[in-house]
C-alpha cells in the first residue's frame, strides 16, 4: 500500500493530525538546524553555552511534558494543541530580537514548553483515534513528521541567505497560521473520563508506580540523546569540517533524514513487524542508532582522509540515524500506550518525556563540553566513540526488558496459549 493510500485509510481527525505535524515541523526545522551555528557564529557563544541553550529548549519541552500530558487528559487534547502552537509562535518571535544569553534562554524555554503542551496531546489523540492501528498510524505520522524535516531546512536555507532573524520571523508566522487552522479545523476530543475522579497527584502516582513503564522510559534515554545530536553535534561537526559551506552541509543532513523517512518508513516498519514483536524491533532500532556514529569515529576530522571523506562520514551518520529513528519511533509510541494499559495515555507520554528530557539535558551539556575539549585535544574521535557507547548501553537495557517481557509471555502462554499467541505482536 502506498503512503497516500495508507494516509487515506484513516479518518479525518487522524489525517488532520498528520498534516498539522508536517506544518509544525516545517516551521520548527526552518529555524532549528541553523540555531547552533547562529549561536556559535554571529553571537559568539562558547560550545557549552550553545549546549545549554539547546538543552534548556529540549528540557523545557521534554521535562515539562508531564504538565502538558496531565492537562491534555483533563482538559481535552485540542485546547493543548492550539495553546502549544500559540506559545511557540511567541518563542520564535522572541528569537528575532534576543541576543544575550538570558534572552536566548527565555526564548528557548518558551519554544520548548510549547512542545510540552501540544506533543503529548497530539500523540494521545492519534493513539485514541486509531486504536489497534496505532503502529501503522504512527508510521504514517512519522512520514509527515520527517517530511517537515525535509522541507523545513530547505526553506530555512533560502531565508538564511537574508538573515537568521528573517528565518525566525518566518517560523513564527508558520506557527501563527497553524494556531488558527487547528483552532477551527481539528475536531474536539477528550480522554476517556474514569468512573471515579482522581486528583493530579493520584494520576502521577499511578504512572510512577508502573515499574515496567518507568524502566522502559529510562532505557529510551539513550535513543533521545543519540537522535538529538542531529541538532547539536552534527551541525557543530559540519561547521568544523565544511567551514564556509557548513550551512549547505547542515541542510544536506536534514534532507537525508527526511528522504530516508519519507521513502522508507512504511517499508522499515512493515519489515520489522513481519519478523519481530515490538520489543525486539526496538532493540534492532536502538542498535542501528548506536552504530550510526562509527563512520565519524573512523573519519572524525578532515586531516585524516580529507574534507570530502569527513563530509561523507557525516552524511552517512545522518542516514543511519534516520533509519534507526524510523525503526524505533512507531514501536516506541505503541509501547507507551500498551504499558499505560490505555489509561491516562497523555500523562504517561508526559512522564515518559520528562524522564528522557532530563537525560537529554545532561547529555547535551556533556556533549557540548566534550566536543570543545576533544577539538582542543585533537581527539575528535572520542565524541563519537562515547555516543556509540551510550547507544550500546541503551540497546542492552532494551534487550533485557524484552527478555523479561518474553519470559512473562512464555508463562502466560503455558496458562492461556490462545491469548498469548494472539497478543504476541502489536
Amino acid at each position: 500500500m502506498t503512503v497516500l493510500a495508507k494516509f487515506r485509510s484513516f479518518d479525518l481527525a487522524a489525517r488532520l493530525l498528520m498534516v498539522n505535524q508536517f506544518g509544525i515541523n516545517l516551521g520548527f526545522y526552518m529555524l532549528m538546524p541553523y540555531l547552533a551555528g547562529y549561536l556559535a557564529g554571529p553571537l559568539g557563544l562558547a560550545a557549552w553555552a550553545v549546549g545549554l541553550v539547546l538543552g534548556v529548549r529540549n528540557f523545557s519541552q521534554q521535562g515539562m511534558f508531564l504538565v502538558g500530558g496531565t492537562l491534555a487528559d483533563r482538559l481535552g487534547y485540542k485546547p493543548l494543541i492550539v495553546a502549544g502552537c500559540f506559545l511557540r509562535t511567541g518563542g520564535f518571535a522572541l528569537l528575532v530580537f534576543a541576543t544575550s544569553l538570558p534572552g536566548l534562554l527565555i526564548a528557548s524555554a518558551a519554544t520548548g514548553f510549547a512542545g510540552a503542551l501540544f506533543n503529548p496531546a497530539v500523540r494521545a489523540y492519534l493513539a485514541a483515534d486509531t486504536g489497534e492501528r496505532r503502529v501503522e498510524a504512527f508510521a504514517v505520522f512519522n512520514i509527515f513528521y520527517q517530511a517537515g524535516i525535509l522541507a523545513g531546512p530547505l526553506v530555512g536555507l533560502a531565508l538564511m541567505a537574508l538573515d537568521f532573524r528573517v528565518t525566525a520571523g518566518a517560523a513564527a508566522v508558520v506557527f501563527a497560521v497553524l494556531t488558527v487552522a487547528q483552532l477551527f479545523a481539528l475536531p474536539t476530543r477528550r480522554a476517556e473520563t474514569p468512573a471515579e475522579r482522581t486528583s493530579v497527584l493520584e494520576d502521577w502516582r499511578t504512572v510512577v508506580s508502573n515499574r515496567r513503564f518507568v524502566a522502559f522510559a529510562l532505557a529510551m534515554i539513550g535513543s533521545y540523546v543519540l537522535s538529538f545530536q542531529v541538532y547539536l553535534a552534527l551541525p557543530l561537526q559540519a561547521d568544523y569540517v565544511a567551514g564556509a559551506r557548513s550551512q549547505e552541509v547542515t541542510t544536506a543532513v536534514f534532507v537525508i533524514s527526511g528522504v530516508v523517512a519519507v521513502a522508507g518508513q512504511l517499508r522499515i516498519t512493515a519489515w520489522l513487524r513481519t519478523r519481530w514483536r515490538s520489543g525486539r524491533s526496538l532493540v534492532v532500532g536502538m542498535s542501528l542508532l548506536a552504530v550510526s556514529f562509527l563512520p565519524l569515529a573512523v573519519v572524525p576530522a578532515p586531516e585524516r582522509f580529507g574534507t570530502v571523506a569527513a563530509i561523507a562520514a557525516l552524511l552517512v551518520t545522518a542516514a543511519l540515524l534516520a533509519i534507526g529513528t524510523a525503526a524505533v519511533f512507531p514501536f516506541e509510541m505503541d509501547t507507551v500506550v500498551s504499558l499505560a494499559n490505555g489509561r491516562l495515555v497523555a500523562t504517561h507520554y508526559g512522564f515518559y518525556n520528562t524522564i528522557v528530557g532530563i537525560g537529554i539535558l545532561i547529555g547535551n551539556l556533556a556533549t557540548g563540553a566534550v566536543v570543545g575539549a576533544a577539538h582542543d585535544a585533537e581527539a575528535e574521535w572520542a565524541v563519537w566513540v562515547g555516543l556509540t557507547a551510550i547507544g550500546a548501553l541503551a540497546t542492552l537495557a532494551l534487550h533485557r526488558l524484552d527478555r523479561s517481557e518474553t519470559g512473562q509471555a512464555t508463562t502466560a502462554d503455558i496458562d492461556q496459549p490462545k491469548t498469548a499467541i494472539s497478543g504476541g505482536r502489536h
